[in-house]
């Protein structure tokens, strides 16, 4: 999901009461016209849907919203290689553990799932025990590589809709 479409419902997410397109669009930095052609996406990719006058996000949404959401630094994710072997790559939202999951050596993926360090971090992080659980059944595969790399993205793109 594009950083635009991810403002728009943490914006929503955010209001207390309805708001007209024209202070909505002005709060969000843009036209009403650009306004509307990005919430007629996110219409269309599921996370809003058309209520009497307006918008109301949908769970997809909710689901992607959460996967946003920034961590307090002493919750990120730290990659490692192994034991004592950090890498320069950490993880503040789930959102950033996908694509940090897409670049990282896949060493650093076997490591952290046989340890059982992602399904912690989710659980305790994250504070999602069902998307633990998933990734725990990851591990009982014994998958490495590319494998993993593909099984990890796919999990995390279903389980948060993006």
């Amino acid at each position: 999901m594009i950083d635009e479409h991810f403002k728009i419902l943490k914006f929503m997410s955010e209001m207390t009461t309805k708001t007209d397109t024209n202070s909505f669009a002005q709060k969000m930095g843009m036209t009403s016209a650009q306004l509307v052609h990005h919430m007629q996406d996110l219409v269309k990719q599921g996370y809003l849907k058309r209520v009497k006058e307006g918008f109301a996000m949908t769970e997809k949404g909710k689901k992607a919203l959460r996967a946003g959401k920034t961590m307090p630094e002493n919750m990120n994710f730290h990659f490692y290689l192994a034991v004592g072997e950090p890498i320069n790559l950490h993880a503040a939202s789930v959102m950033e553990f996908h694509d940090q999951v897409l670049k990282v050596n896949p060493v650093s993926l076997e490591f952290h799932v046989y340890r059982g360090d992602f399904e912690n971090w989710f659980q305790n992080a994250i504070g999602d025990a069902a998307f633990a659980s998933e990734i725990s059944k990851l591990r009982k595969k014994n998958l490495q590589g590319e494998e993993l790399r593909k099984a990890l993205t796919r999990a995390i793109e279903t389980e948060f809709s993006f």
